[in-house]
């Protein structure tokens, strides 16, 4: 079942609705960019066997942490690119409550345009990345 824009969280829809209107592949490639520069530092003490993904060519990091019952993500990667998926997760996932981030499907990525211009191992990373952040939101619960 592919997700419609509508049935989003808002900030997630935002974020393809920007996709969306970037006119091409080097437009996308830069807006995805700047979303890894929106990142927050991510602490040297947090790059741990536990926060990192698993399957990622790139080193990529994730945390999670629980505010007034909504996950809080910091991210980071030694890839650009990947360190850019990371930054649009961050934005669109933040703020969220752990079950609306388990129940979320990752295929919101086909409406950004994003998934024809990535690589396989790429596109396999940011499925990697995704599924680790719904881990980590369930983990937060507990």
């Amino acid at each position: 079942m592919s997700s419609s824009i509508d049935s989003l969280p808002p900030n997630l829809a935002k974020i393809v609705q920007r996709f969306q209107r970037a006119s091409d592949q080097k437009r996308r490639y830069e807006q995805l960019i700047w979303y890894g520069t929106k990142l927050k530092a991510f602490p040297e003490s947090d790059k741990t066997p536990e926060n990192k993904v698993p399957g990622c060519v790139s080193q990529v990091y994730v945390t999670a942490s629980l505010e007034d019952g909504k996950v809080a993500y910091q991210g980071d990667s030694d890839s650009q690119l990947t360190k850019g998926l990371v930054g649009l997760l961050v934005e669109g996932l933040n703020g969220l409550a752990p079950n609306e981030i388990v129940q979320l499907a990752p295929d919101f990525i086909q409406e950004t345009g994003l998934n024809v211009s990535l690589t396989p191992s790429r596109a396999n990373g940011f499925y990697n990345i995704f599924k680790t952040m719904q881990k980590k939101a369930l983990e937060c619960e507990k």
